[in-house]
């Protein structure tokens, strides 16, 4: 599963990491991919590959997560530019293979959202279509989220990705208590959308360790149809749900 934002910074790592550590606890072999990343040096343990497994106790090593990492602070393709790679769809694909094979499930966590470029010819909505999986859009849950998740419906629609339902985030957002749009985001995001929004994932610290992240996802996110889109193995389809 493609797990892409309305926007950079809108908590797609925190989010994936806590499906990703419910699914294991529930007796999934799941993994993460971050197919390309910038902005951080690997190593520097700011990269959101580092972060996923730290947050996920998953015993991978780093580069083998994130196979195309940058420093610039850029989109993904002037990233690379700017480091003398070229990023192709297939190239990203070639070097995510290896987890694709070791895995039961995948949780593939996007860089910014879904029209960002790749390449003059590519955006990251391409290589979804290429991998042959559905989306998951997180999106943030305050003011604004209901046109930034439409369009980014819109757009992977245009594209034929099924999208498996949207996850309203909080992230650091000190005025969400005080946004009163809040309390009717979810519903008129399902109305205009059709999409079901799977849960609203409250702010959880940088700090936050694997036990709290499980705990919070299974309060927080219906696993269900995430767990259905994975084909999570039928002997433990029912258990760990949030119905």
């Amino acid at each position: 599963m493609f797990i892409t934002g309305t926007d950079t910074g809108v908590g797609k790592t925190m989010v994936t990491a806590a499906i990703a550590a419910a699914l294991r606890a529930d007796g999934c072999q799941a993994g993460v991919w971050k197919p390309v990343q910038s902005g951080a040096r690997l190593g520097s343990g700011e990269t959101d590959a580092e972060r996923l497994l730290q947050l996920t106790g998953i015993n991978e090593r780093p580069d083998a997560v994130a196979p195309y990492t940058f420093e610039a602070p850029l989109a993904p393709m002037l990233a690379a530019r700017y480091a003398g790679v070229t990023l192709t769809v297939q190239g990203l694909i070639a070097a995510g293979t290896p987890l694709i094979e070791r895995y039961d499930a995948l949780l593939i966590e996007g860089a910014g959202g879904v029209a960002v470029p790749l390449n003059d010819d590519a955006l990251m909505a391409d290589l979804i279509a290429a991998l042959r999986i559905p989306a998951l859009i997180v999106a943030r849950s305050g003011l604004g989220t209901i046109n930034h998740t439409l369009l980014t419906a819109a757009f992977l629609c245009h594209y034929g990705i099924p999208i498996v339902g949207v996850i309203l985030n909080d992230g650091d957002d000190t005025g969400i208590a005080h946004d009163p749009s809040v309390a009717t985001n979810a519903e008129l995001i399902e109305q205009y959308s059709g999409l079901p929004v799977l849960g609203r994932f409250p702010f959880l610290p940088a700090d936050a360790d694997t036990d709290l992240l499980i705990h919070t996802a299974r309060n927080s996110i219906q696993l269900a149809p995430i767990k259905q889109a994975l084909k999570f193995c039928d002997n433990e389809r029912q258990g760990g749900d949030n119905e």
